[in-house]
């Protein structure tokens, strides 16, 4: 039997609204140290690139210099803290179970790759009852590679036994869409998750509004829709411009 095809999903943004319990961890550690709390509407600016720059970027906002061995104690304390509460103000994105229903019926594979630490990634995943669905869940300390670098997606579909020329990743940042295309993998962006410029600008190959047009997209993706390119064609243009 053939390896199925795969959709490949980020967490935070894209599959979850995860910023406020981001957010209100960041400010715990932000109040320890003496700084006003931050609201959750600098979320889309401070959001998305990992914890260790999370704790940059609060620190900047705020004013206040940040040594780096300060930056990895309270990374260390930023891990712990949110580990012991890590969704209970968070909450899938609409349409997100029956996009996972659909995509699965129609014979897709699913992953999660994400630049969360898998222990947050599986707490947050098992909070939603969803763990089951994913043939694959990686995190940024599942392998010695994590996004932007094209292995931690590659890797992803293959524990996932899945086949990587018919692959797509569905994201919401510049991290997603240049890891993706960086492994010449075509991408679809949602415009609600946590990127510092619109993901218009980005030029994914399709952005849906709703996860109701997830499997629709997926199938003008992979099925060649687009304009007259097939899937590999997708994959080698935008290859091209990684």
């Amino acid at each position: 039997m053939s390896p199925p095809p795969i959709v490949v999903f980020d967490l935070d943004g894209t599959l979850a609204e995860t910023a406020p319990d981001i957010m209100r961890t960041l400010n715990v550690i932000l109040e320890r140290e003496g700084l006003p709390a931050l609201p959750l509407e600098r979320a889309r600016e401070l959001v998305g690139a990992g914890a260790r720059a999370l704790i940059e970027r609060g620190f900047r906002v705020s004013g206040k210099p940040l040594d780096e061995e300060t930056l990895e104690r309270l990374f260390d304390d930023f891990l712990l803290i949110y580990a012991e509460d890590v969704a209970s103000h968070s909450h899938l994105f609409e349409g997100v179970l029956d996009a996972l229903d659909a995509l699965a019926t129609e014979g897709y594979a699913l992953a999660v790759c994400t630049n969360k630490p898998i222990l947050h990634t599986r707490l947050i995943l098992d909070h939603f009852g969803i763990s089951q669905r994913f043939a694959a869940v990686a995190g940024r300390d599942s392998f010695p590679f994590h996004k932007p670098d094209p292995r931690h997606l590659t890797l992803t579909i293959e524990a996932a036994g899945a086949d990587p020329a018919r692959a797509v990743m569905i994201g919401d940042s510049r991290t997603d869409i240049a890891t993706a295309r960086a492994a010449g993998i075509p991408t679809i962006c949602v415009p609600f998750g946590y990127t510092d410029v619109a993901i218009e600008t980005l030029a994914p190959d399709l952005i849906i509004q709703h996860f109701d047009a997830l499997p629709e997209a997926v199938r003008q993706i992979l099925g060649g829709k687009i304009g007259s390119e097939t899937a590999s064609g997708i994959a080698r243009k935008v290859a091209a411009h990684s």
